[in-house]
């Protein structure tokens, strides 16, 4: 699986010898195929490398070659006829449509083979930098600050306007519906949070999110609750609201009023100040709200702005410049990003919250409650990756009034899991599209261009080949450590 290459780059290295400088590249094509080959600028497009079949995975092809540092063009003949991978960067030149990557040497970095994984639709790991890195590479702290300065001042320069759609909805509830109904709306919409308008005020007050309806199922199994499932029928959010600021204030020894906080940003506002909002607010999605007027009446709601959307905007522009950010060539493993299992003898950090299968879902919901985290990896008795469960599943349960015919403690989170599943859906339960997994060793700037897919809200880190679970890193941590806060 190894190729050999027509570039050449030399260094000096210090005994009188000169010797190329190399880079192991791991390249993939995932797509299937009888015969696969691989060429491009470093072959001068004269040489055909021959591709592997993954063992346990016949339809994904590899190849290794050591490439010079640099830009390099490629692409794959796949049966006779020459392909590009969509997904991965890709230009128009003198040989067609054509795949990209830009090299950096990272010096006294010993890479070593990885265990050849088994893909799965959405679930494709380590399909950049090759080698799995034993000996963690070190980045010069003024080589961090400068990375860091070059992301900040993008994102200072550019407003949430850029991040509009041509085209879209949003969606916005008015206080007054019955919060049934409110998760009725959001489930069939397929979205796990919506504004909230109150129309006498002819303001947005605030948001109704998955959050919202993990409480309020924890309320209905508290056998002491003053809410009902008949209730619940009439109950209407501006209640339901209340009464949650009602518990804090009872719950707070400072007492004093707890108005509705609602998180929100102008067009005009930089993306970078969007995303610190996000992060200081511990929420996921910004409304943009636009108003004509200097006292703020008349708001119209533009834009749900999401850490996803700024991240995309970010990879966009450094997609063909990435070596201008040397952090973005550190594989995640070597970076503090993101929530790991500890390591025997490694001092106790957050722990990784993960669940079997058959845990209940009241488990699940009191974890989400307890231990402050968005999602939950679903795993075997090997700690390998199964699934995930996250809050926004939980909106799920509003399908055809589930959430009345179940008891949190006796429904398993496989239960769960079929609940929220299309019947007519190609996935197995344990094969959806929301896992989304990566490595260890992949770079930062590859889990970035992952997590700015839409929809897909963190990876999980697995161990090559057994899918063991490692960690987790959500959008939040990758701008916590792009921004250098906590």
């Amino acid at each position: 699986m190894f190729g050999s290459v027509a570039d050449t780059g030399y260094e000096y290295d210090g005994s009188g010898l000169s010797g190329p400088v190399l880079i192991p590249k791991r390249f993939v094509w995932p797509y299937g195929g009888r015969r696969v080959f691989l060429s491009g600028s470093f072959t001068r497009w004269s040489e055909h490398i021959a591709m592997s079949p993954m063992e346990g995975c016949p339809s994904v092809f590899q190849v290794v070659c050591s490439l010079t540092p640099g830009y390099h063009q490629f692409k794959f003949n796949v049966d006779g006829e020459w392909r590009h991978d969509e997904h991965e960067p890709y230009v128009s030149g003198s040989y067609g449509v054509v795949n990209t990557i830009y090299l950096v040497r990272e010096p006294d970095i010993t890479p070593a083979i990885l265990s050849a994984e088994t893909p799965r639709s959405h679930m494709e790991v380590d399909n950049d930098v090759f080698g799995h890195v034993e000996a963690n590479p070190r980045i010069p702290e003024s080589d961090l600050e400068i990375s860091r300065q070059r992301i900040s001042a993008f994102l200072s320069t550019h407003t949430a306007y850029e991040l509009l759609p041509e085209s879209g909805k949003v969606i916005a509830l008015d206080i007054s519906l019955p919060v049934k109904q409110a998760f009725h709306i959001l489930h069939e919409q397929g979205v796990s949070m919506a504004p909230l308008w109150d129309f006498a005020r002819s303001q947005f007050v605030g948001v109704l999110s998955a959050m919202d309806f993990i409480l309020i199922l924890k309320e209905l199994g508290n056998h002491g609750s003053n809410l009902t499932e008949e209730q619940l029928e009439t109950h209407t959010i501006a209640a339901w609201k209340e009464g949650k600021f009602q518990l804090r204030r009872a719950l707070e020894s400072n007492g004093g009023s707890h108005p509705w906080r609602f998180v929100h940003a102008g067009p005009h506002e930089s993306l970078k100040d969007v995303a610190l909002k996000a992060l200081q607010n511990k929420v996921s999605t910004v409304p943009i709200i636009h108003s004509a007027s200097d006292d703020g009446s008349f708001p119209q709601l533009l834009h749900l702005a999401s850490l996803s959307g700024i991240l995309k905007c970010l990879c966009r522009h450094f997609r063909y410049s990435s070596g201008s950010l040397p952090i973005l060539q550190l594989p995640v493993g070597s970076i503090p990003l993101g929530t790991w299992v500890p390591k025997v003898g490694e001092p106790n950090g957050q722990p990784l919250a993960i669940l079997r299968p058959h845990a209940s879902l009241g488990a699940a919901l009191s974890m989400f409650l307890q231990a402050q985290v968005s999602s939950i990896p679903i795993v075997d008795d090997n700690d390998s990756l199964l699934d995930i469960y996250s809050r926004s599943d939980i909106t799920a349960l509003a399908k055809d009034k589930a959430y009345a015919r179940i008891s949190l403690d006796e429904i398993s989170i496989h239960q769960a899991l079929l609940l929220g599943q299309d019947a007519n859906s190609p996935y197995g339960l344990y094969s959806g599209p929301k896992c989304h997994m990566c490595l260890r060793s992949d770079s930062l700037h590859k889990v970035m261009e992952r997590l700015a897919i839409p929809g897909v809200r963190r990876l999980v880190i697995v161990e090559a080949g057994s899918k063991r679970v490692e960690g987790i890193i959500s959008l939040s941590d990758v701008f916590r450590f792009l921004f250098g806060v906590g």
